[in-house]
């Protein structure tokens, strides 16, 4: 097939789609397929209506890739794309919008308090009511960019103005202790299925973005350490989270496991990486799914919703 790889783009997370895209080429050329490379920029949108392809790869993250802009183009130029479509794209990039539905739908999440530009900082800080050490991040970023751990209000406050550099909407969350885990989830409609569960382990204090992609920043164990009901219901959860939001394709959704077992959803990723160091690859080799096959799955994947569309 000829495949457009989309990758780069403009947001926070540039480097690290420059990385999964190479890696997703690579692939897609030791299986055979001719390889269209589309460095993509917002200025050049118009190109991609007139893409003479068979399918197309997104490895972008975050804004202009990951929000379900990328994807309304390449629904309006009939082209099949991997990953969720348009709503579900959007909705799974808003923390605080997608944390209602994954509330509705039983799976606990962390408490939080939403600040949008023009609203009095002040009065937000209080409705929080100084409950520290806390989270403070952009609403639709990823990757950690602009994320604080603020441990008074001070830290708290300088958390918001770094968190609105990259947003215009900031989320303060409670601090969670607890270990970090992802599950990804792929599949056809109403036949989505989880891959084991990933604990993550980061070198640094947190699993910010040196660890997410640094070479030796954090260590991922798979299959994670926990008892069969644990598993269960982190993989349960994935899969319920991935439906909830009307994704497709494939999606890998990250929590935080407190002490008594509880799963707490942070959020679900639709465009998850795919470098060398990425955790959905690792858990796709865990059940004997190597890297190029893991690409091709994705395209069979875009070109059979787009058939049902």
């Amino acid at each position: 097939m000829k495949v457009a790889v989309l990758y780069g783009g403009v947001s926070g997370e540039r480097e690290v789609s420059l990385s999964s895209g190479r890696s997703v080429i690579a692939a897609l050329k030791e299986r055979g397929h001719d390889v269209i490379e589309v460095d993509f920029h917002p200025e050049r949108a118009s190109e991609l209506l007139t893409l003479d392809v068979d399918a197309a790869m997104i490895a972008l993250h975050g804004k202009y890739g990951e929000d379900g802009r990328v994807q309304a183009l390449l629904e309006m130029a009939g082209i099949p794309y991997t990953g969720s479509g348009v709503l579900a794209s959007a909705l799974a990039m808003d923390k605080a919008r997608s944390k209602i539905h994954f509330k509705a739908a039983g799976i606990p999440v962390a408490r939080d308090v939403l600040i949008e530009r023009g609203e009095d900082i002040d009065q937000k800080v209080a409705e929080w009511g100084g409950q520290f050490p806390c989270v403070v991040k952009p609403a639709q970023e990823g990757s950690s960019n602009g994320l604080t751990i603020a441990r008074d209000e001070a830290m708290l406050r300088d958390g918001i103005d770094l968190a609105f550099e990259a947003d215009d909407a900031v989320l303060i969350e409670e601090f969670i202790k607890g270990r970090e885990v992802t599950v990804p989830v792929y599949g056809a409609k109403s036949q989505e299925k989880p891959l084991p569960v990933i604990e993550i382990i980061p070198k640094n204090e947190f699993y910010d973005y040196e660890s997410k992609y640094a070479v030796g920043g954090s260590e991922h164990i798979c299959p994670a350490d926990f008892d069969e009901a644990t598993t269960k219901r982190l993989q349960d959860a994935a899969v319920l989270a991935h439906q909830v939001l009307g994704c497709a394709g494939y999606s890998r959704s990250d929590f935080l496991v407190k002490e008594d077992g509880t799963p707490i959803i942070l959020e679900t990723n639709t465009l998850p990486g795919m470098t060398a160091t990425s955790l959905f690859p690792d858990g796709a080799r865990a059940v004997g799914i190597d890297y190029p096959e893991l690409v091709e799955i994705f395209i069979g994947l875009a070109i059979e919703r787009s058939k049902n569309v």
